[in-house]
This record gives structure tokens, C-alpha cells and sequence, in this order.
């Protein structure tokens, strides 16, 4: 760069120092960033958990071969790069030669192939298994060096580049054991950029910063993630400063947007939330029951009491900002009428049952008193009972059939892929996220033609049709997509823009202003 006089030359040379220094100090090498959790942390081993809370701590401890950017487009991780034959189905990754694991083992493809055959092992209680098997085949995972991986597939497989940011274990630290019961499940070793610390059951867990971490040091000295059942609790802990984010309530929201210290934050996100049967109970094997529910559910009035224009009514198991999306189902607006005549043509005049909601989350549980009232209109008793997260889940994922229970409000929080084969697919029950065991013949099949079909405007003229039987079944009923809104408290700098990939998508980057 030629500049035009000396002068000139020095302003613009203090311009960048100051930047430059700006940079330097603008975080706090000894901050910590405290988080809180909606409940227990079930086990921190990403191919054995199945819930948020625990999800949640895990990104900061492990990494996977591929990752995702605030366009959800996918990036490398711990593979340097990757490529897929013509025939789409043989996947080369080749990996970086700088990570090393938390205890100072080196990361090496063993590791990779370890964690994908440990997940496809059949004693191994993952629920994941079926992102890897394809038409009933398994994919094929080798090293043949240290710092390459090889996937070959029974056949092109749409979702697979998603499925392999799966996190990776250390092979050094389970071969040999059993990886439902070790140790590591609550002492867990990653690569990530922190490393774990302390877990105190129903209080917190804590991790450190990992100096070592491939992509940099992060700027944080810790994390700590405070177990806090109760949204309100976390508002109040939030305008405390006790934490630094929590999600907002609706009913909050006004009031937070003009809170000093605080910044708010919203966005849509892939999440729906939904009241789940168990097919299995004889309560519910009538779809015509189910309907009926579904008429009976005033989603608008549902929607206009708990979220004040936050949410929207949901009809399929998609959300709005899925490139796969499509709300052409049938949506079985309010009709009390009819919902009392399929109640008796299904011979159910007289039905009752219980709906598990997770305690501490306030819009669920507001919404099954909502429901109650809404369902008694037709002469249905609903019973609510109130339960820790971990006991929900413990009821929920028990691996046997029947299991013990009746309904339950949940949320899915949806993949970047639309493949929902894990969910739907009958033989995901009853050890997969399949818990209601639904089935449908017509649905394995669309799930198993959307997941191998490659052509995108192809696969989403498949999802259109799934979405459409689901929705006709009501396995669920789907009841509301919400936006995202979070506080923040304004000493926390480095965060992504606000989006369904979250607001510290770059946790290395987060820091906490001096």
C-alpha cells in the first residue's frame, strides 16, 4: 500500500494498533461463562444420550468429523476435507494431524472407526444406529492409514454427510468395555474446546478450557452449566446475573426487551413441539380416537394464550424453515362436532388418560391444563402428572413393550437433514426415538425413498407425501412451532447471529467482555 505522506502513514499505523490492542483486551482470559441447564444431565457420551440438557454439554467437550456454519452449511471439523466417489457411495475423509485427545493421546482414524462400529453394535443402547444402516446394511467404516477415513455405503445415502458430525469417541479409553455402564459416561474425554471438570448430581457441571484445542484456545477460561429446572427460576437467575442466558417466557418478553444489562435475542428454529400417544395402549390403537383429539385441539387458542405471537400452529413433523417443508397435510382445524363423532364411532365416548409433562417448563405444562379443559368439551378426562426431565425419559426410552405411559408433551428439535427415519420408522421401537411405536407401511417406505433418494427437489416431493400420512395418522398431534427468544447479559461478547444454529455455534469465540 503506497501512502501519501508520512503523516498520513502514522495515522493510519496508531488506527490499527488501536484496533489490534482494542482486540487484545477486549475479553477477560479469566471469564467464565455460566449457562443454565432445564434439567439433569442424563450421561455426557454423545452415542448414548438422547436429550438437550446432556447434548447440550457435550458440543463443548467432543467434535465430530463435520460441522455446521451459521448457514447450516457443512464445514470440516475434525476432517481437513472429504470426497464421495461418482457412485456416491464411498466417503473419504482425511483428517487433521494436529488434535489430540484431553488426557494427550493423539486423535487418529481408529477413534472414528470405533465410534461408528461401537454405534452399530447391537449391545451398544445407542439410538443413533439407525443413521447408519441403510435397507437394512450397515455402512462400512475403515482406516486405512492413521489420518484417513473410508465410509462405503450400500447405496447413495442423502443424509450421511449430516450423520458424520456425529461426535467421536476415544477408542483408547472404551475398547474393551461396556459402553452403556463405563465410568466415562460421567467422566467423559473429548477432543473439543473444553475439557471436562466436575459434574455435581442436580447442581452443575463444569468444563475448562482446552490450551491445546486444533482451532485455538478458547477465550473463556471455563463454562459452568447450572442445573435449573424451572424456566422462571433461570429469568430470575438471568436478571440476577447468577447466569449470563436463559430462554425468555412469552409472558416476559416486553418486559425483558427493556431490562439494562440485558439483551434479547430471537429466531426461528427447526423445533416443534407435540402430544405424543403411546400406540401401544389400546387407548389409542384407534386412529379415529386420535383425530378426534386432533379436532378437539383449538391449536389458535392454544397458541394465543401461551406465546403472544412467539409460536405458530404446527400440523406436520417438519418446521417452516426446512427446505423440505410443506403444510399441505390435513390440519383438522376445531370442530367439536366432529370430533365427538369419531369419538363414538370409535366406540370411546368414555376415554380418559394421563398427559407427562416436564416440570419446569412452564408453556408445557400450561399447556396440558389448556388441553384438559379443551378435551373435556367432548366429554375426555385428562389427567396431567408433572415429572422430572430424567424421569420422563427414563419412562419414555425404557427399551420393552409396552411402556408405561399414556400421552406426553415433547419437542423434537429437527436435524439440518429432513430425514426422520430414527423417528417413524417401526423398527425404531422400542430402543430407538421411535417410543410410541408408530407404524405405518406406507411411511418405512417414503422414509427409506427419502433418505436414498439424492436429487433434492425429488426428496422434497417425497417428504410431502410423508408428511402428508403422518399427519393424517396423528401419532402426534402437533401443536406449535416457537421462536427462539434468549437474554443474554450484555458482559458476553463473540456470539453468532441470531438463528436456528444458535447463538454460540463458535463457543471457542465466546468470551466475556473486562
Amino acid at each position: 500500500m503506497v501512502y501519501p505522506n508520512f503523516k498520513n502513514f502514522l495515522i493510519c499505523s496508531l488506527l490499527l494498533w488501536l484496533v489490534a490492542a482494542a482486540a487484545a483486551v477486549s475479553h477477560d482470559p479469566e471469564g467464565v461463562l455460566r449457562f443454565s441447564l432445564g434439567g439433569e444431565v442424563s450421561l455426557l457420551n454423545p452415542i448414548l444420550s438422547t436429550d438437550n440438557v446432556s447434548s447440550a454439554v457435550e458440543s463443548a467437550i467432543f467434535s465430530g468429523l463435520v460441522t455446521f456454519n451459521e448457514q447450516l452449511e457443512p464445514v470440516p471439523d475434525l476432517a481437513e476435507s472429504w470426497a464421495v466417489s461418482k457412485d456416491g457411495k464411498v466417503w473419504t475423509f482425511k483428517l487433521r494431524k494436529d488434535v489430540k485427545w484431553h488426557d494427550g493421546v493423539p486423535f487418529t482414524a481408529d477413534d472414528v472407526v470405533f465410534t461408528f462400529k461401537s454405534i452399530l453394535d447391537p449391545k451398544v443402547n445407542s439410538v443413533r444406529r439407525s443413521d447408519y444402516i441403510i435397507d437394512g446394511q450397515p455402512i462400512v467404516f475403515s482406516a486405512p492409514d492413521q489420518y484417513t477415513v473410508k465410509a462405503v455405503l450400500p447405496k447413495p445415502f442423502a443424509p450421511f454427510l449430516v450423520h458424520a458430525a456425529m461426535s467421536v469417541i476415544p477408542k483408547h479409553r472404551l475398547a474393551g468395555k461396556d459402553i452403556n455402564t463405563a465410568d466415562f459416561n460421567r467422566q467423559p474425554v473429548g477432543t473439543g474446546p473444553f475439557i471436562f471438570k466436575e459434574w455435581k448430581t442436580g447442581d452443575y457441571v463444569k468444563v475448562a478450557r482446552n490450551p491445546h484445542y486444533y482451532l485455538g484456545a478458547p477465550l473463556l477460561k471455563a463454562i459452568e452449566y447450572k442445573i435449573i429446572p424451572d424456566d422462571n427460576s433461570s429469568l430470575v437467575a438471568l436478571e440476577a446475573g447468577e447466569i449470563d442466558e436463559a430462554g425468555i417466557p412469552p409472558k416476559d418478553y416486553s418486559r425483558m426487551k427493556t431490562v439494562k444489562g440485558i439483551k434479547v435475542y430471537e429466531s426461528d428454529v427447526l423445533l416443534y413441539t407435540y402430544l405424543g400417544f403411546n400406540l401401544a395402549n389400546p387407548k389409542f390403537a384407534d386412529k379415529r380416537v386420535r383425530q378426534a383429539l386432533a379436532y378437539a385441539t383449538d391449536r389458535k387458542q392454544l397458541v394465543g394464550l401461551l406465546f403472544r405471537g412467539l409460536a405458530t400452529p404446527a400440523y406436520a413433523p417438519s418446521a417452516p424453515i426446512s427446505w423440505a417443508y410443506s403444510d399441505r397435510v390435513q390440519k383438522y382445524d376445531y370442530n367439536l362436532e366432529r370430533a365427538k363423532q369419531l369419538l363414538q364411532e370409535a366406540g370411546a365416548e368414555n376415554l380418559e388418560f394421563t398427559i407427562l409433562v416436564n416440570q419446569g417448563n412452564k408453556e408445557r405444562e400450561k399447556a396440558a391444563v389448556i388441553l384438559q379443559q379443551q378435551y373435556k368439551k367432548i366429554g375426555v378426562k385428562v389427567n396431567v402428572r408433572v415429572m422430572e426431565w430424567s424421569a420422563i425419559l427414563k419412562v419414555v426410552n425404557a427399551p420393552k413393550d409396552p411402556k408405561e405411559f399414556e400421552a406426553v408433551i415433547m419437542g423434537w428439535s429437527l436435524g439440518l437433514d429432513p430425514d426422520g427415519y430414527s423417528i417413524w420408522h417401526s423398527s425404531q421401537y422400542p430402543k430407538g426415538f421411535n417410543f410410541i411405536k408408530y407404524k405405518n407401511a406406507d411411511v418405512d417406505r417414503l422414509l427409506e425413498e427419502g433418505r436414498t433418494t439424492i436429487d433434492k427437489n425429488k426428496r422434497k416431493a417425497i417428504y410431502g407425501q410423508l408428511w402428508q400420512a403422518i399427519a393424517a395418522d396423528q401419532p402426534y398431534i402437533f401443536l406449535w412451532y416457537p421462536k427462539a427468544v434468549a437474554g443474554v447479559n450484555e458482559r458476553v461478547g463473540g456470539l453468532a447471529k441470531p438463528g436456528p444454529a444458535g447463538l454460540f455455534l463458535h463457543i471457542e469465540k465466546v468470551y466475556i467482555k473486562k
